[in-house]
């Protein structure tokens, strides 16, 4: 049985699932705390497996609902999450800039992002905790940039704490992915139109074609 389109009848036009990934520790759930609910929390809480939220925004007069999950760290879970990667239209690399190790680990992710996502995912470097006192930071800028240069991807700053770029990032690549429907969109719609074109009736081969294709 055919998806369901991203496309919805109801409250909103597009439904968009985004994936946040990356080490333990590197602020995941408080940046997802921060833009679903726009509050941050100090304590420190552990994913356990797998936590979603759900946040509606508007874009270029389009209705998209995000559904943003958010994934355990620990290696002990990743079995659980790669499950998750399939589904998702978006994923989101977090590390903390002053966690020389977790910003190491993105080659990781972005390795079991291209074993188990989609070919097509939209991705996003995102450097977390940049409020942070610069004596203490261990990646400076400029390293993040050229990881996400060599990979082709977006790359943002955040910090959950102050806000700092927080909506820019969801924002961004919820752009993109609308983008690529949109588009995916009109491309299906197209070949709908080629297929059911009462003037291919004329020609017996193309019917015959036609057909094959839409028995597939």
């Amino acid at each position: 049985m055919a998806a369901p389109p991203a496309r919805a009848r109801a409250d909103y036009d597009y439904l968009i699932k985004l994936l946040l990934i990356g080490d333990s520790g590197v602020g995941k759930s408080c940046l997802l705390l921060r833009f679903s609910d726009g509050s941050f929390t100090t304590s420190f809480i552990t994913t356990i497996g797998i936590d979603f939220k759900i946040r509606t925004i508007e874009l270029d007069g389009k209705r998209i609902k995000l559904q943003i999950w958010d994934t355990a760290g620990q290696e002990r879970f990743r079995t659980i999450t790669t499950a998750y990667y399939r589904g998702a239209m978006g994923i989101l690399l977090v590390y903390d800039v002053t966690d020389e190790s977790s910003f190491n680990n993105i080659r990781n992710w972005i390795r079991n992002i291209e074993q188990h996502a989609s070919d097509n995912v939209n991705k996003i470097l995102v450097g977390n905790k940049a409020d942070m006192d610069e004596s203490k930071r261990a990646v400076p800028t400029s390293k993040g940039q050229a990881l996400a240069d060599e990979y082709g991807i977006k790359f943002f700053e955040t910090s959950a704490k102050t806000n700092m770029n927080v909506e820019e990032v969801f924002f961004s690549i919820a752009r993109d992915i609308k983008q690529r429907l949109a588009e995916s969109d009109s491309r299906g719609s197209e070949e709908q139109t080629i297929k059911i074109n009462p003037d291919q009736a004329a020609g017996g081969q193309a019917v015959q074609k036609s057909s094959c294709c839409g028995s597939q």
